[in-house]
């Protein structure tokens, strides 16, 4: 790689604290959305490096690699949101390499983030200015509409924009609200959060098919579950700006139960055990980072949280490091 025509965009991931599946149609479509996230400065790296002819696609971190000949071989195969990106933004014959920092199947948002990586990296390819907000829409469009794959838009929302964030989807309407937290908030949520992998997620875009449709034929836990989880959302941001960590908890573990009414494997084995062991060790409350069904979870823990760090390690858990990242998807 490298070279002065190599143009690169790296966005982070996010800890979605409340409201996440509120974001998906239908439910985003006839209720109306809330999600309550905040970027982590854990980034998905995309670069594009022009070639004589031909493509050819990188992802570093899931040691996959492959040569296309032409743009009309870009339709299907693997990589998915590589060939999309190529596709929607075509930047003419090149080499296009990805890399994340979280492992995969984490929850964090790593596709949502790619997405608004590739989106910022392809368009510099092509010479062309973006806003944050045209890069949150054209990386969703991306997703949901050019790789075909079914989800919200929180991630990419969040990874376009860094910070925390309110964010509410009256589909196709999205709005964005920025929360400014008093820094020393900021500091202690950092320093008390314990975000640890329990292994690759195993959820797919059919268990979003499968809630969603039982929302679509109404059916009360799930609708009920759905409903409880956007009051969360509600919720979160007052308990944010007012620096009330120990409400913060409360509502983190109101929504994983809320989450858990939604699918019977929402919940692994592992994911069990490591609550029990957050709630042995003093922690204040906990989730699923995303869909759920493994990936990571994530606990405020005590003020001293040295208990709990020793009880992940015990567990034989990775813990990823918690910095929040106060910038969205960025130039290289």
């Amino acid at each position: 790689m490298g070279g002065a025509l190599t143009v690169r965009a790296a966005a982070p991931v996010r800890l979605d604290l409340a409201g996440g599946w509120t974001d998906v149609p239908p439910y985003s479509t006839r209720a109306g959305g809330v999600v309550v996230s905040a970027a982590v400065e854990l980034l998905v790296h995309a670069e594009v490096t022009p070639r004589a002819q031909g493509y050819r696609l990188v992802a570093q971190d899931l040691k996959q690699e492959i040569e296309v000949a032409d743009a009309a071989d870009l339709a299907d195969g693997d990589m998915p949101l590589l060939r999309a990106g190529l596709r929607m933004l075509p930047p003419g014959p090149c080499t296009l390499v990805t890399r994340a920092d979280a492992p995969p199947g984490s929850g964090l948002g790593s596709s949502g983030a790619l997405d608004v990586a590739l989106v910022a990296a392809l368009k510099a390819a092509r010479g062309e200015a973006i806003d944050v907000r045209t890069t949150a829409d054209l990386a969703c469009r991306l997703e949901g509409v050019e790789a075909g794959i079914p989800g919200g838009r929180q991630d990419q929302f969040t990874a376009a924009y860094g910070g925390f964030l309110r964010l509410s989807f009256r589909d196709p309407d999205a709005t964005v609200e920025p929360l400014t937290l008093d820094a020393d908030t900021a500091d202690a949520l950092a320093r008390r959060m314990l975000l640890c992998y329990t292994g690759a997620s195993r959820f797919s875009g059919a268990t979003i098919g499968r809630v969603m449709a039982a929302y679509e034929r109404g059916d009360p836990t799930v609708a009920g579950a759905l409903d409880g989880i956007r009051g969360v959302a509600e919720a979160m941001p007052g308990a944010l700006l007012a620096g009330d960590v120990a409400r913060v908890g409360t509502l983190l573990s109101a929504n994983w139960r809320l989450q858990q009414a939604l699918d019977p494997g929402m919940c692994t084995p592992e994911m069990s055990r490591l609550e029990r062991a957050m709630v042995e060790a003093g922690a204040l409350g906990g989730k699923a980072a995303g869909s759920g069904a493994g990936g990571s979870m994530f606990f405020l823990g005590p003020d001293d949280p040295a208990p709990a760090v020793a009880a992940v390690r015990e567990l034989g858990m990775r813990l990823l490091p918690v910095r929040w990242a106060r910038e969205g998807v960025r130039r290289c």
